[in-house]
């Protein structure tokens, strides 16, 4: 039995199922984790979501803001990304749909000692308040009608933490730290703006520096797992002490890594992508 974490698909199924190849995946004994953005911009979402929903209990995956904004157009909220059209248009796009919007925005396995989420975890956040926040906005998603809602989450403010925010206000923060969360400035708030290398954004003066990766801010939390996500093209795949970072931008003409999570010293595992818009 086997787990191995996969970054961003977004509708990069050929790649999917080389990488699956590579990797001798037994459906019967092992567990996919994927880091979420199942869709979108790829050629091949369908197939994606059908496969990957058809793989019932041996995946786990989260939402990314890209999943995220397919259930926002599956609602009327937004329009469709043009590379969704046969998605939009199958038999079975409401129950794709229906499915999709049963995923949560965290999953933590603390006997294996990881967590899974699409862009990170606030800073701000012990464990127990990130499962505690992630359960709020599932509840929602997953509601048979989360119209009202939906048009309530858009939007880059607040930017920072408090828990005695507004209802709407509390899941904006929740939603956008779990599925679009890169970079924190010094005091905490967050910024999307920034999606380069952190190389980009350092200063020649350190005491400039302005803008830092979450799961290196001075004052986060413990949360006692291991942060696995995606997300993050232009990071890449980084794995230290507190996280694996897998987005490898694959849909970008790079590649679609996974690493197995419960193997001690496990190394990565990646295929070229020939599948990406």
């Amino acid at each position: 039995m086997a787990i191995y974490a996969i970054g961003d698909l977004q509708g990069c199924y050929k790649p999917l199922l080389r990488l699956l190849d590579k990797l001798r995946f037994d459906p019967g004994a092992d567990t996919l984790w994927f880091a979420g953005d199942l869709v979108n911009r790829g050629k091949h979402s369908l197939e994606t979501l059908r496969l990957v929903r058809s793989l019932g209990t041996a995946a786990v995956s989260v939402l990314g803001n890209h999943d995220i904004s397919l259930l926002a157009a599956f609602h009327g909220l937004r329009k469709p990304h043009k590379s969704l059209k046969a998605l939009v248009e199958a038999p079975d796009y409401p129950e794709l749909m229906h499915w999709l919007a049963q995923r949560p925005v965290l999953h933590v396995d603390a006997a294996l000692g990881y967590a899974l989420c699409h862009a990170g975890i606030s800073p701000q956040w012990n464990l127990t308040t990130a499962q505690a926040c992630a359960r709020e906005v599932k509840q929602h998603l997953a509601a048979p009608n989360p119209h009202e809602w939906l048009t309530q989450v858009y939007g880059d403010q607040p930017d920072k933490w408090d828990a005695q925010a507004t209802l709407f206000e509390r899941h904006r923060y929740i939603l956008n730290a779990f599925t679009r969360m890169r970079y924190c400035r010094l005091d905490g708030s967050l910024d999307f703006d920034a999606k380069g290398h952190p190389r980009d954004y350092l200063p020649t003066d350190i005491r400039k520096l302005t803008l830092i990766p979450w799961f290196l801010y001075p004052q986060r939390q413990s949360l006692g797992v291991k942060v696995v996500f995606g997300h993050w093209s232009t990071l890449g795949y980084y794995n230290d002490a507190q996280v694996i970072a897998l987005d490898t931008g694959c849909v970008w003409g790079g590649q679609l890594t996974a690493i197995r999570l419960d193997s001690p010293n496990s190394v990565p595992c990646s295929v070229a992508c020939d599948d990406y818009a």
